[in-house]
């Protein structure tokens, strides 16, 4: 009896030898999934780390880092808690990071910009997803997966108009062999729903069919499927026409029309910011020229008087050449840089400050005496301008990240919002005086939709011009925008001078003219 219970025992042992391969199979399963995830980030990080600024200036880039640090790592985490307990450095690492980590909104906010993007200078999802973007070669790409959540972000935000683009380039990469986690039967279920959404039920009808045939039993499809084509014999009958098969076509830009929005302007703006439209012709050119401005025989521009370009004759805009310097610029971004919060714009209704996502930038403001670098430039807007700035605004430095825009805005107060500068007693913006501290790879202009100008940054430049007429009242064709950063980071300062103490710098005059 004792015999065969040893005997027992040495089955029950290899048993238990099985069982443990198992667990180590099953373990190292696990350890090389995070090895390979180790191995992916290695190579990225190698490249992120050589040039920071240049990595992140790719749009594509700077989305990806967002989803990995809200997403991507958390779970890792939690899909490997086993194996990563045994490593509490990580663990405790994590943790301290964690804090600083993107969240929720940051994900959706750099999704969105790539689909503000995507209308602005007309890209397809492709342009995105291969990484060709203009004037920029990167190995950049958008996986099947990446696509998905691109889709289903705009999805979740009932844009249909956006999932529709998204959705359908993951599941045309997916349809080209590229592996991926989500499954075509999720990428088709809201495809056909989002394309329904969009009206165009015969493709809704063709998309639901290849679902139920990749799975017969998904019950909300059937029941879509049979929804849809009622739906469409119906509108068939109403019209008196016969069933068109839908276009064998894939689903592009300009397949369907985006909505339209708040913006009245919307079109011209977004032509403006592509270099389309722009308003300036032979004749004009022919009266825009370039001189030496010596401020009226001011003395600090005596011996170095500056180059001053037109940049449009009416309203007239000139440009003022190397007015920083790159050091200048250098002391400036790092005076600014720990100060930089998410500019705020004020409602017009309570005079608050809030942000907005018609302004997507980050801020800050420099006092002339935080550094002699300021006081210096506040001196050289004031000798070239022949205003004081005495009353002006602080000096205003603003980064553009990717997809950082800010629409057709008024830098003056209106009639109808007269209390807006009521607090400074300085009266309205007279006008605006913006420095340009650095080259944008593509996009990032400043337009003027009302009358078609479209003026490019370049560094150590910078722009002025009048907001009003010298009669107080406020030049409405100066409405502007900042184009949305498609490749790069733009940096910008801004100084905007104020009606008081001008009274004899600028003198009234009747005129609606300057």
């Amino acid at each position: 009896h004792f015999y065969s219970q040893m005997t027992d025992l040495i089955y029950t042992e290899k048993e238990l030898v099985q069982s443990l391969r198992e667990y180590i199979k099953a373990e190292e399963s696990k350890l090389a999934t995070v090895k390979s995830w180790a191995n992916k980030l290695d190579a990225l990080t190698r490249v992120s780390t050589a040039d920071p600024e240049g990595y992140l200036a790719h749009p594509v880039n700077a989305y990806k880092l967002m989803k990995r640090l809200n997403t991507e790592w958390s779970e890792l985490e939690n899909v490997q808690k086993d194996i990563l307990n045994f490593c509490p450095g990580f663990v405790s690492n994590m943790s301290v990071h964690r804090q600083y980590f993107p969240d929720e909104e940051d994900e959706t906010g750099a999704a969105k910009a790539l689909m503000r993007l995507q209308d602005t200078y007309q890209l397809d999802s492709e342009a995105f997803s291969k990484g060709k973007l203009p004037g920029v070669h990167s190995n950049a790409v958008l996986t099947v997966d990446d696509c998905f959540d691109m889709g289903k972000t705009a999805y979740n935000d009932a844009d249909y108009y956006h999932a529709v683009l998204w959705l359908q380039q993951a599941l045309k990469q997916l349809d080209d062999g590229e592996e991926a986690v989500v499954s075509k039967a999720d990428i088709l279920d809201y495809l056909s729903y989002s394309v329904y959404q969009m009206g165009d039920l015969p493709r809704a009808i063709e998309l639901t069919r290849r679902l139920v045939a990749i799975d017969p039993s998904h019950q909300r499809a059937g029941g879509n499927l049979r929804y849809f084509e009622q739906l469409l014999m119906k509108q068939l009958r109403e019209m008196n026409q016969d069933y068109q098969p839908p276009s064998e076509e894939p689903i592009q830009l300009g397949t369907y029309s985006r909505p339209k929005d708040h913006l009245p302007e919307r079109e011209s703006y977004e032509a403006l910011c592509r270099g389309e439209g722009i308003q300036m012709t032979e004749a004009r050119r022919s009266r825009l020229f370039c001189r030496y401005h010596d401020g009226k025989r001011n003395p600090h521009l005596l011996l170095k008087p500056v180059k001053e370009e037109d940049e449009w004759d009416s309203p007239h805009i000139v440009r003022y050449l190397d007015l920083l310097s790159d050091e200048e610029i250098e002391k400036i971004k790092e005076l600014a840089k720990p100060r930089l919060a998410r500019a705020t714009v004020r409602d017009p209704k309570t005079g608050v400050l809030t942000t907005a996502n018609y302004r997507v930038s980050k801020s800050a403001w420099l006092e002339g005496e935080e550094d002699p670098v300021i006081d210096r430039v506040n001196q050289r807007i004031e000798a070239i301008t022949g205003l004081t700035v005495e009353t002006a605004e602080l000096l205003q430095v603003a980064n553009y990240g990717v997809g950082g825009q800010y629409e057709p805005h008024f830098d003056f107060s209106r009639k109808d919002e007269p209390d807006a500068f009521k607090r400074l007693g300085t009266g309205n913006r007279v006008a605006t005086f913006l420095n340009y501290m650095s080259d944008v790879e593509a996009g990032g202009a400043t337009v003027f939709p009302d009358f078609g100008a479209a003026i490019w940054p370049r560094k150590g430049t910078s722009v002025f011009w009048y907001n009003l007429f010298r009669s107080g009242e406020g030049d409405y064709r100066t409405r502007h925008a900042a184009c949305p950063v498609l490749v790069g980071s733009k940096w910008v300062s801004n100084k905007w001078i104020h009606e008081r103490g001008q009274e004899f710098r600028r003198p009234c005059g009747l005129t609606e003219v300057d």
